[in-house]
C-alpha cells in the first residue's frame, strides 16, 4: 500500500473535482463507504484552505521581498532583484532562452529546478512572470523574481504541486539566448 501525505490526496481530490471527475462512489451510505457529495465537499474545503493559506503567504512573501536591498517592484506586481549583473544581450519575450533556475515557496520549500542542466524554451511560452522578469536579465546574470499569483498559476494552480494563488519565487541565471 503507498501512504500520500494528506496534502496529495487532498490536492489530487480537488483537482479531480474541479474537472468533472466522478469518483464512482455510490451516493448509497454503507459501511465505510464514501458519497460522492462527501468526497466533493471535502475537496471544495480543501481547495479553499489551501487557497486562503496562499493568499496569506502571498501577501507577506511580497511585502519582504520588496524590502530586500536592491529589489524593485513593477506595474504587473513582479518584486525583481539582481543578484548577479550580467554583461551580454538582454532577450526578447519572442526568443528562446536558457537558464539554470531553482522555484521555490515563500516558505524555502523547493517545487522546481533546472538540476544544473539548463533548461531551453521559449520565453513567450513561460508564465508572464517569467516573461517579464528574465528579459530584464543580460546573459550571465542572475536574479531573484517574486512571481505574485496574478503573473504565475494564478486561481487554477499547476497540479498537485502548486496550490491556487501561490506566489512563486525563483533564482534565475541566464546562460544563454537561441545560439548565442
Amino acid at each position: 500500500m503507498v501512504s500520500q501525505p494528506p496534502v496529495h490526496v487532498g490536492a489530487g481530490l480537488s483537482e479531480g473535482w474541479m474537472r468533472g471527475w466522478s469518483p464512482g462512489f455510490s451516493d448509497h451510505a454503507g459501511p465505510a463507504t464514501f458519497r460522492s457529495k462527501d468526497l466533493k465537499a471535502f475537496a471544495l474545503a480543501f481547495l479553499v484552505t489551501t487557497s486562503v493559506n496562499a493568499f496569506a503567504q502571498a501577501d507577506a512573501a511580497a511585502t519582504a521581498a520588496a524590502k530586500e536591498p536592491g529589489a524593485t517592484v513593477t506595474a504587473s506586481g513582479l518584486v525583481y532583484r539582481a543578484l548577479k549583473e550580467g554583461s551580454g544581450a538582454s532577450p526578447k519575450a519572442t526568443e528562446v532562452v536558457r537558464v539554470n533556475y531553482r522555484g521555490t515557496f515563500p516558505d524555502g520549500k523547493e517545487f522546481d529546478s533546472s538540476k544544473g542542466d539548463p533548461a531551453q524554451f521559449p520565453l513567450n511560452r513561460v508564465i508572464p512572470c517569467w516573461t517579464e522578469g528574465v528579459q530584464k536579465m543580460k546573459v550571465g546574470g542572475k536574479a531573484k523574481l517574486t512571481c505574485p499569483a496574478a503573473i504565475a498559476y494564478g486561481e487554477r494552480g499547476a497540479g498537485s504541486v502548486i496550490p491556487p494563488n501561490a506566489t512563486l519565487v525563483f533564482e534565475v541565471e541566464l546562460v544563454g539566448i537561441g545560439g548565442r
